[in-house]
């Protein structure tokens, strides 16, 4: 293992699953590096739909008003199902681990930063929700620089009531399923769209969205971080991506150094060769950089 330059631990977003990174795993892999992924608690094998889902004829309102079997899943098992994962990246690599956070996926990455900074060559965040300490989500979501944002326009019920936020990714009503591809995947081709679709999960506990960040500029603060705006990203919004930026970087210090692709919500679908260049080249200035503070 000693051959490894690095380790990137990639943590996928809302709805998602691990193969959000199946065309850049490879990519880092062939670049000398390794790749961990993994499926966050209440999502990919780990979610349970509602019952509604698969009952024929579908029923709209039933699977609107279902509890979710989700619902109780906490944003602090998500944080420390990571950390587990850092630390075995830490294990093959001699410390030297890259963590990446897509979209919501921000919220649990800001999270294990601020338990193990000392794990950490750097902290990436993929158009991802990077909130000030004592925010939550969905108050981030709510600002007007992130008003454009489609992807509300997926949610269906009351998440108040179901105990999560709710999509229909196998929904075939046209107009549905176009708002999705609009919010997520608008520079993708078809068959990548019906694909990424059938690997969305339904529901998203409300924790992940309710519960306020907590960074501090003492551990967090002491992590290199990186934004990888995405111009095109019609779910989270560039002018939301750049509020997020400046309200960090002015609560915590420092600056977030910034990177940009012009592509939609997922350039892991899309733009895999140019994500993965950025992803080894902020991989390997923060190994020129370690290696400059050692000596």
């Amino acid at each position: 293992m000693s051959a490894i330059k690095a380790v990137f631990v990639l943590i996928h977003g809302g709805w998602h699953n691990h193969s959000t990174w199946d065309r850049v795993t490879p990519i880092l892999t062939a670049s000398g590096f390794a790749a961990l992924t993994l499926d966050l608690p209440g999502a990919g094998v780990n979610a349970i739909a509602p019952t509604s889902l698969d009952l024929r004829p579908f029923d709209p309102a039933a699977f609107a008003a279902e509890p979710s079997l989700m619902a109780g899943v906490t944003q602090d098992e998500r944080t420390q199902a990571v950390v587990a994962l850092v630390k075995e990246a830490a294990s093959l690599s001699d410390g030297k681990v890259v963590l990446v956070g897509h979209s919501a996926g921000g919220m649990t990455i800001s999270a294990v930063a601020e338990q193990v900074p000392d794990l950490l060559l750097a902290v990436v965040y993929l158009a991802g929700f990077m909130v000030p300490n004592g925010m939550p989500l969905l108050a981030m979501l709510q600002h007007e620089r992130l008003s454009s944002a489609l992807s509300p326009g997926l949610f269906v019920g009351d998440p108040a009531a179901i105990g999560a936020t709710r999509i229909h990714a196998g929904s075939t009503d046209e107009a549905y399923r176009s708002l999705l591809k609009a919010s997520f995947y608008s520079d993708v081709s078809e068959s990548d769209f019906a694909y990424a679709a059938s690997q969305l999960h339904c529901d998203e506990s409300n924790a992940g969205a309710l519960t306020p960040s907590e960074i501090t500029p003492g551990r967090f603060g002491t992590v290199p971080r990186h934004y990888i705006r995405c111009t095109q990203d019609r779910a989270v919004p560039v002018t939301g991506q750049d509020h997020m930026i400046a309200t960090v970087d002015g609560a915590i210090g420092g600056k977030t150094t910034t990177h940009t692709l012009e592509s939609s919500h997922s350039p892991f679908l899309s733009q895999p060769a140019a994500l993965s260049k950025i992803l080894i080249d902020i991989c390997l200035q923060s190994l020129a950089a370690q290696r400059a503070e050692a000596s």
